[in-house]
């Protein structure tokens, strides 16, 4: 019998192993390992603050998610011994693999900012990465009346990069509906030089900063937190006061990458851009959060990574070469507030533009633009998440970007 082993039971993990788990040949065993005894819907966190979404329905069992056949070993990993191709568990307990695939993810670390974490965590200082930070930033603003508001990132790269704007938005819109709008002070604090990584959608997501009157602080590299003045300091010294500060603190993979000398300085794992086999270890596929790729931490980028896992897995198999055809796609729905939201598609090579997606002419979701359609889009997504995505069943969306519905720059520059 050969072993399959599925590390991280998240999205990317979930996915890949529920697409699988009838496709193996009858001699692999499919395992998955993961200590966490729930699964997270992590595009609610952003609505858990604003009570557009109740905790419990971002939750759900484990042993629910996994599809019969795949065998879950609840489990902490310590390591991953590639000399003898083991995962080596907590309690010096071994798991033999003859393929391998590490979707562990990303994690938050406030400590590693100085005095990020400390007496005013979950007080006036605020993650929405966690549902725990999620939950405590709801019940702040429900006796919040005025002050000011920094959202800032800390540091690149973090899991879904549009998260820091949603909030913002979603911020902007709950103050405006609470009617203290002009009590606050609204201010996005960035490491980049704009709104977002790519000009063209720089360029709309900070109109509507500008629109809604948020000041934009950029390439503010965060050093440290002064708690007891209540200001955010940036390595070259400017200064940000706050009553309170909704951060998205330093992004890492999992310690045991680390640990197994597997990742680079925050042990996020360098990884084959195309194919998703890891540098130097051909025996090893990585996918979602724990890659180095340069390609955003999402979701959807999960979804599509992980069907080139698949079939690069079953190429494995069958005494094949891998392909490498992940282009690095990522969409990702914008909440803009009041209702609406914008939607953005992209890859390696291709910055987000304006259009229609998916579909030439009638989308009917618009790229780069607000709409109601795409709010409803979004929150639709959670129907598809649980019911479709996460067991494995085929979703009519290419995991290659399509320039279909797309407005080129040529174009753009011949409207301009």
């Amino acid at each position: 019998m050969k072993n399959f082993v599925i590390l991280g039971a998240g999205t990317a993990g979930t996915t890949v192993a529920n697409m699988l788990r009838k496709k193996l040949p009858s001699d692999w065993s499919l395992k998955i390992i993961d200590p966490d005894t729930e699964h997270l819907f992590q595009p609610d966190l952003i609505f858990i603050p604003f009570e557009m979404q109740t905790p419990e329905k971002t939750i759900r069992p484990r042993k629910n998610t996994l599809g019969k056949g795949i065998e879950w070993i609840q489990r902490q990993v310590q390591q991953v011994d590639t000399d003898n191709n083991q995962v080596i568990l907590d309690g010096d307990e071994k798991v033999s693999y003859d393929l391998l695939v590490i979707a562990t993810g990303s994690h938050i670390h406030p400590e590693e900012t100085p005095g990020l974490l400390g007496e005013e965590w979950q007080k006036s200082i605020f993650d929405f990465y966690t549902l725990e930070g999620s939950i405590a930033m709801r019940d702040a603003l429900k006796k919040f009346t005025g002050g000011r508001v920094v959202v800032n990132t800390v540091e690149m790269p973090i899991k879904c990069p549009v998260a820091p704007l949603e909030i913002t938005f979603l911020a902007e819109s709950f103050f405006t509906n609470k009617g203290i709008r002009d009590n606050v002070e609204l201010t996005y604090v960035t490491p980049l030089d704009g709104a977002f990584t790519k000009p063209i959608a720089s360029k709309a997501l900070g109109g509507i900063l500008d629109d809604r009157g948020i000041k934009v602080e950029a390439e503010f590299n965060a050093g440290e937190v002064d708690v007891d003045r209540k200001v955010l300091l940036s390595y070259d010294e400017r200064e940000i006061p706050f009553d309170m500060l909704i951060t998205i603190p330093t992004h890492m993979g999992a310690q045991f990458i680390g640990d197994s000398g597997l990742g680079d300085d925050l042990a996020f794992i360098p990884t084959h851009r195309h194919s998703l086999i890891a540098n130097n270890h051909d025996n090893i596929f990585v996918l979602g959060d724990a890659t180095d790729l340069p390609t955003s931490k999402a979701g959807s980028v999960a979804h599509f990574q992980a069907e080139v896992v698949v079939d690069n897995v079953l190429h494995l198999i069958r005494g094949e070469s891998p392909k490498a055809v992940f282009d690095g796609h990522a969409n990702c729905f914008i909440e803009s507030g009041y209702g609406r939201a914008m939607l953005i598609d992209f890859n390696y090579e291709q910055e987000p533009l304006p259009g229609v997606y998916p579909l030439p002419t009638v989308g009917p979701f618009p790229l780069l633009k607000e709409s109601k359609f795409n709010h409803w889009g979004k929150l639709m997504f959670r129907h598809v998440y649980w019911h479709a995505l996460l067991p494995g069943h085929p979703i009519p969306v290419p995991n290659q970007m399509s320039m279909v519905g797309k407005k080129r720059p040529d174009k753009l520059a011949a409207d301009a």
